[in-house]
């Protein structure tokens, strides 16, 4: 067991945390080896962490469970990144280039770079998303070894407010949990329960939690809008204790009685609909109160599906989270989003061998951090658990053989939807300095090389000049009559 090679993925939502650990098959399916769960409700809301100790314990106790199934120690995690504050914002980065100049990769780059730069007040860039290339009156996704006198890219920008990316960074540090790296868990999603037909001719994403809704726009395999709505399943059941009944309950009569839709004809206004023994509430309130939310979190859904390509959703609208498991809830957003494709992801498409009920229950709810583990391709195992310590005691000490670190990656390398570790950035920066350094080392070297090498030209070129003007005195006309005049004394000298 202590060679064992697994991934582990974890998902921080606003009902709970939740931990994976699975093994990659050569025929690229997953197995599942281990699952854990902890309620984050009372430090998790709409996806965001505001409260790191708490977090910080639910991650330790987490990864201890984790290790408790596996008999295996962890030694880092891939996470998801999501919550409320993540949005999409476009920008556009032109740059003029000399007539006819061909389009290279370093360009391409470059203009990227030009676009991480952009200072959004109190947010973070997370991550890119390349939408096309204008170059010169043509859009092209790929614009390398084109010819062209201007090239202008346009962006995707996925922002997300700083301290809120500082909380999460800061759970795992407290924990002392290593992040191997961080993923945008919609991103994520998208490619565990999306088909290339889908992204590629057009659809959105609706990921319905407890807390949130998360949109997600494709067209021709790229994504195109990203809004996180601050509205989920909760309010539906908050909604429903309002008729004064306490939340458990409520939420136990949303799951037994609400219907995304119910046909007006079909309405039995005598009926009752009961909260325990002694009260009943009528099914028309009941009815009226689950339609009224849900009607407007299907239009703030609509209206986050931008207008140029709202009539070309040809994938359809695909739902999933837990929110998606409401009877007749494709009928409700067909009715009013207008749009007749309407599909619910129960599951992820990846194949997936488990054992495990809330695998096989096949409700949604698992999609995301199915998805980030199929993100991961760096081993998380380490040395053998010992049988007999205490779940619970601390580890630190553990003779578990910390991770090595990866090599720093800037912004460009990471790729789609990797978003890097604060350490990381720190790393990557420091690396950056250094080169920055060690580059200006090497232009202060060759500087003084050149200076040495012109002081020396210069040198020869004193001394050569020098030689010419003697050679030249010794050859002018009166050095020669002084020669002369003065052989001819010496003969005359001798003669005598």
């Amino acid at each position: 067991m202590a060679d064992k090679e697994f991934i582990v993925a974890i998902e921080l939502g606003s009902s709970k945390v939740t931990g994976i650990a699975g093994q990659k098959k050569p025929d690229g399916s997953i197995s599942v080896l281990a699952i854990a769960k902890e309620d984050s409700s009372s430090f998790i809301r709409k996806g965001v962490v505001y409260n790191i100790d708490k977090t910080a314990q639910c991650l330790t106790n987490i990864v201890k469970k984790l290790e408790a199934q596996l008999k295996v120690h962890i030694t880092q995690v891939f996470v998801g990144v999501g919550g409320q504050s993540i949005r999409g914002v476009r920008n556009v980065v032109s740059k003029d280039l000399p007539a006819d100049t061909i389009i290279t990769q370093e360009m391409v780059v470059e203009l990227m770079e030009a676009n991480r730069t952009l200072d959004y007040p109190d947010q973070k860039i997370l991550d890119v998303a390349e939408q096309e290339y204008r170059v010169d009156s043509q859009l092209q996704l790929d614009p390398v070894g084109i010819r062209a006198s201007r090239l202008e890219g346009n962006y995707l920008n996925i922002l997300e407010r700083k301290a809120f990316f500082q909380n999460l960074n800061k759970c795992f540090e407290t924990a002392d949990i290593k992040v191997v790296e961080m993923y945008l868990a919609p991103l994520a999603l998208a490619n565990a329960v999306l088909t290339e037909a889908e992204k590629r001719s057009g659809c959105a994403l609706v990921d319905i939690g407890a807390d949130t809704t998360t949109v997600a726009v494709f067209s021709k395999n790229v994504l195109r809008h990203l809004a996180v709505i601050p509205l989920g399943s909760n309010n539906i059941t908050k909604d429903i204790a309002s008729l004064q009944m306490e939340e458990t309950d409520a939420e136990k009569m949303k799951l037994k009685y609400a219907s995304a839709f119910t046909d007006n004809n079909e309405i039995d206004d005598t009926l009752k609909y009961s909260i325990d023994q002694d009260r009943q509430v009528e099914s028309r309130k009941f009815i009226d109160i689950v339609e009224g939310r849900l009607e407007e979190i299907v239009l703030n859904v609509r209206e986050q599906i931008p207008n140029e390509y709202y009539d070309k959703l040809l994938g359809g609208i695909i739902l999933t989270g837990g929110g998606s498991n409401m009877r007749n809830i494709e009928k409700a957003f067909s009715n009013h989003t207008h749009i007749d494709k309407i599909r619910t992801a129960k599951f992820v498409t990846l194949t997936i061998n488990s054992s495990h009920e809330l695998i096989k229950a096949h409700n949604g709810m698992m999609n995301t951090v199915l998805g980030l583990l199929a993100k991961g391709y760096i081993n998380c195992a380490g040395s053998e658990l010992d049988t007999n310590r205490d779940l619970f005691q601390d580890n630190s000490a553990s003779n578990t053989k910390p991770a090595p670190d990866r090599t720093p990656r800037s912004a460009t390398e990471a790729g789609p939807g990797v978003i890097r570790t604060e350490q990381e950035e720190k790393m990557a920066e420091e690396e950056a300095r250094r080169k920055r350094e060690e580059e200006e080392r090497k232009q202060e070297e060759e500087k003084r090389k050149q200076e040495e090498e012109k002081r020396i030209q210069q040198e020869e070129e004193r001394k050569r000049k020098e030689e010419e003007e003697r050679i030249r005195r010794e050859n002018s006309f009166w050095n020669k009559f002084r020669r002369k005049m003065s052989d001819f004394t010496t003969k005359l000298t001798e003669d005598e």
